[in-house]
């Protein structure tokens, strides 16, 4: 997500302000993100944000990469920076070291969503109904099948879902997923479900190196007892993404985080998913001077 080639794609709806840090001539850190008013905000149109660190980087140069942005941007005269943290999950290695910054700071934590997470490696068994689900698709025969494109989920099954149910459209148009697939096939697929030649559910996919990360989740409303929803998860958990650290639900929040659809958290943890949370700090660049004592 962190790729200009991803980022720019929506490049019309955001003021970019993107930050890349150095230490001396080598890049340790980078920043997505834009500007709204007098406020930097992690990218709005990504799904996570916060610090991209280097592999290598140690919490002395964290801490003075956060303390320099800050400073940058109070003396640009941006009173704010919301910080969307970014999810431990797609963490290669340990890395809490802005959780700490936060606490230093007085950070005030303005939202913090709740993803549904399966850890591949420790599996817990899937819930009867979720059973129940699989061997109803099975006995009617259901098929999965990966596309290369998303035409038929989108509209037939996507567009009009949100609209009944949200009055939304989907983050991404047609033409923009489109355009995100050619210009990266292996790390966005599309899995739809078919009733004999017939789509009836489907799911696209983000992957990571260690995550995969279902960005949209839809079936037709009057094919709900087919299981075919079912059917198609366990399919990506048990083969398609077994080699994957995890199998990233997505949130179930709603009202900026404060409630959660409980349906679909029920759902979710049928599966064996687990919750997992994604902090949002809304943080006073004066405060970067608090960031000069640390050590001692």
């Amino acid at each position: 997500m962190f790729h200009r080639d991803f980022m720019e794609y929506h490049k019309d709806r955001f003021e970019d302000f993107s930050l890349m840090v150095f230490k001396d001539d080598k890049l340790i850190a980078i920043l997505p993100a834009n500007k709204k008013n007098n406020e930097v905000h992690s990218h709005q149109g990504l799904t996570y944000g916060g610090f991209v660190l280097s592999k290598n980087i140690k919490f002395d140069y964290v801490l003075e990469a956060f303390k320099t942005v800050l400073k940058f941007l109070y003396d640009n005269h941006i009173k704010t920076l919301i910080l969307k943290q970014l999810p431990s999950i797609y963490t290669i290695l340990p890395s809490d070291e802005i959780k700490y910054i936060m606490f230093i700071l007085e950070a005030k934590l303005e939202r913090r969503d709740t993803l549904s997470v399966i850890d591949l490696s420790e599996k817990l068994k899937i819930s009867n109904i979720r059973k129940r689900g699989v061997k109803q698709a099975q006995k009617l025969h259901l098929t999965v099948n990966e596309e290369s494109d998303f035409d038929s989920f989108w509209i037939e099954i996507l567009i009009p879902n949100l609209m009944e149910k949200h009055g939304i459209k989907p983050v991404h148009s047609l033409e923009e997923i489109t355009l995100l697939k050619k210009r990266f096939s292996k790390n966005i697929r599309q899995f739809n479900v078919y009733n004999k030649d017939k789509i009836v559910a489907g799911t696209t996919i983000f992957e990571t190196e260690t995550v995969a990360h279902s960005q949209y989740i839809s079936g037709k409303s009057d094919s709900n007892p087919l299981g075919g929803l079912d059917f198609l998860f366990l399919y990506l958990i048990n083969d398609v993404y077994k080699n994957k650290k995890f199998f990233d639900f997505g949130i179930s929040n709603e009202n900026e985080g404060r409630q959660i659809n409980k349906g679909l958290q029920y759902w979710k943890e049928g599966f064996g998913a687990r919750t997992m949370t994604q902090d949002f700090y809304k943080i006073e660049t004066s405060h970067h001077t608090k960031l000069n004592d640390v050590f001692i």
